[in-house]
């Protein structure tokens, strides 16, 4: 049954090494864990994974750069520029204020992606979960960005559209549309990494020998596409919240 709950091996260790201070504390905030040696689920140790190799690799990246660049910062230039493009392509110049939080969520999206390529791993956006937490970074992030560069009552007008007298129609309308881009995004990040997830298992069970490397190359693929409009997307939403910048 322990096997069935948390199929990884790394999951169960972390659970036996961790699980009991974990639920100790979450107890003091007054969440009670059924089975402490249970309470850590295997996407958030997959999302601890990813975070802290971002850290490390980025970070001992930065402390080597060059005037004349290696392939490793060239890599990382590269990387920089591509993000850089996308939000000045769509916002303009004013655009590459956003590269941090932009070009982070792509980039932990992207590893988390193809973290599941790792035998004894798995991707943490087959998870809605995770899926869900990034699209709702994404969602509050353009709003205060909107409110920051128009103010609060001038980005909150918007939704009343442009007569007055169709408020009733337009407030309704604006907040469903707006509602339904964080869940947009989380299902459509979600549906295809844990679909090419699920390929990839049931293919590995049949003929785990070359077989399923076509399909992690697809994946990978995939990876990158997932990333690539997840970020585009969110171009474009920063885009419409602080438009009256270009103005």
């Amino acid at each position: 049954m322990e096997q069935l709950e948390h199929p990884l091996a790394l999951v169960l260790f972390i659970n036996r090494v961790f699980g009991r201070p974990v639920a100790a504390l979450l107890k003091l905030i007054g969440i009670q864990v059924a089975d402490p040696a249970h309470c850590i689920p295997d996407y958030v140790v997959m999302v601890f994974i990813v975070a802290v190799f971002m850290m490390l690799f980025f970070g001992l990246a930065a402390r080597k750069l060059a005037v004349v660049p290696g392939k490793l910062q060239n890599l990382l230039e590269y990387i920089i520029e591509f993000f850089e493009g996308q939000l000045t392509d769509i916002i303009g110049p004013k655009g590459k204020k956003f590269l941090p939080v932009v070009g982070t969520v792509g980039l932990f999206i992207f590893f988390c992606n193809v973290l599941g390529l790792i035998p004894g791993l798995m991707s943490p956006t087959s998870k809605l979960n995770v899926t869900i937490g990034c699209a709702l970074t994404v969602f509050l992030y353009y709003h205060y960005q909107g409110m920051k560069a128009q103010g609060v009552f001038k980005y909150l007008k918007q939704f009343t559209g442009p007569i007055p007298a169709m408020a009733p129609l337009m407030i309704p309308i604006e907040l469903i549309s707006h509602c339904s881009r964080p869940i947009s995004l989380s299902i459509r990040l979600f549906s295809n990494i844990f679909a090419e997830d699920v390929l990839i298992v049931v293919i590995a069970s049949i003929v785990p020998i070359f077989l399923p490397l076509p399909f992690m190359a697809l994946s990978i693929f995939t990876a990158v596409l997932q990333a690539f409009v997840f970020v585009l997307l969110s171009c474009i939403y920063l885009a419409s919240a602080v438009e009256h910048e270009e103005e």
